[in-house]
């Protein structure tokens, strides 16, 4: 068989006894065990990247590629995104905000730009639509609200959980598409009340929106499209446990250097307090 593959037969029998090895070492047992903890805790959401990260951070240094031969050995799969279409209805003669976010997604303090847009559910009930406000400084989720119906009160709710919860100064921005909820009068008036600016995206143009995008396509590529909602009841308690008992609380984001929103936000107030 050796001779068969090409390799030398000592190469072979080092490679059995390594694998002897490892599968009767109690500490590689361990980390495979939390290879798949880990994998669980996160919805099978987690890449080889995201897995050695969080392997990191319970103490283990390994890197990218170790993770992924981990990954493979703890028989641990990932999930992958599905397609899903848009429903932003844009066309409508109400008026429309200039463009003040521009793309600007970096932000150096919280409750300073807001991002806000509308995605749907299906249930075996019907349709359930959801609207998400999401600080741009930590990502984090700071006001939703779900509805059978896609109306102005929806996108209005979802803003007033996130002055209720963060109670944001005026001058703050609040970006969303061009969506007939998002120019509606009541909203409008909402933000006058408040003094935050309104900022929407281009026509057509959903990169001005992205990260709200992002944020739609990682709920449901780790947690919607994998259910089977039997009422609208089911699907709104399941979105409210991703978005509060793993989304701000547990998930690893690239872009905040592999922490949650919420410890994100702790170590920078740490920072703030000890300076």
């Amino acid at each position: 068989m050796c001779q068969l593959m090409g390799v030398s037969r000592n190469a072979y029998y080092d490679y059995v006894r390594c694998a002897d090895n490892c599968s009767a070492d109690p500490c590689h047992l361990e980390i495979l065990g939390t290879v798949r903890d880990i994998a669980k805790s996160s919805h099978h959401s987690y890449g080889s990247r995201r897995i050695g990260k969080a392997l990191n951070a319970r103490g283990y240094r390994i890197g990218r590629w170790k993770a992924r031969n981990l990954m493979q050995k703890a028989g641990v799969q990932v999930k992958y995104r599905k397609k899903y279409k848009v429903t932003t209805d844009s066309n409508h003669k109400q008026p429309v905000f200039e463009n003040k976010l521009n793309r600007q997604f970096d932000v150096a303090r919280s409750d300073q730009v807001y991002v806000s847009d509308i995605t749907y559910i299906w249930t075996q009930e019907g349709w359930l639509y959801l609207a998400v406000v999401i600080d741009l400084f930590s990502r984090e989720v700071v006001g939703w609200s779900m509805s059978t119906r896609m109306k102005v009160r929806l996108v209005c709710d979802a803003l007033q959980m996130a002055v209720w919860q963060r109670q944001p100064q005026a001058g703050l921005i609040v970006h969303s598409d061009r969506g007939s909820q998002y120019a509606s009068k009541q909203y409008r008036q909402l933000l006058k009340i408040h003094g935050f600016i309104g900022s929407m995206s281009r026509v057509g143009n959903c990169w001005d929106n992205s990260v709200a995008e992002s944020f739609f396509g990682s709920l449901k590529r780790e947690q919607i499209h994998w259910q089977c909602y039997l009422t609208r009841y089911a699907a709104q308690q399941d979105v409210l446990q991703y978005i509060s008992m793993f989304y701000n609380s547990h998930r690893l984001h690239s872009y905040l250097g592999y922490k949650s929103p919420n410890q994100y936000e702790a170590e920078i107030e740490k920072l703030k307090n000890v300076a």
